[in-house]
């Protein structure tokens, strides 16, 4: 059995977030390297980080686990992009990029974890 975690959506488009989530950082103020930047960076890698690993694991209630950990990722993030938004280290057109592919990230996780536990 393939258990090719690049072949789910809910993969693909958390990979897309946080390729985003690098480049919208690139410009943060140079002292905020360890601290938001960086706790950015973490949440988004943990998001699709979760997904990998959960998808490789034996069995379906060990898999959700790591999914409600990803949405645990993935709410801490948008806290981390309302926050980015207020201190203006980011525009309104990259909050609501950021913002957008959350949400389409969460409805997929939602549906995921739907499907497993049916």
């Amino acid at each position: 059995m393939e258990n090719r975690f690049e072949k789910l959506e809910v993969w693909k488009k958390a990979h897309q977030l946080v390729l985003l989530i690098y480049k919208v950082t690139q410009h943060f103020p140079r002292e905020e390297k360890y601290g938001l930047v960086d706790q950015m960076r973490r949440a988004g890698v943990s998001i699709v980080a979760n997904i990998v690993e959960g998808n490789i694991r034996q069995y379906k209630k060990e898999f959700l686990q790591f999914l409600y950990v990803s949405k645990g990722s993935l709410e801490e993030l948008r806290y981390f992009t309302i926050l980015s938004y207020d201190l203006k280290y980011i525009s309104l057109i990259e909050k609501e990029e950021l913002t957008g592919i959350q949400t389409e990230c969460g409805k997929l996780l939602n549906g995921f974890i739907k499907y497993l536990k049916s």
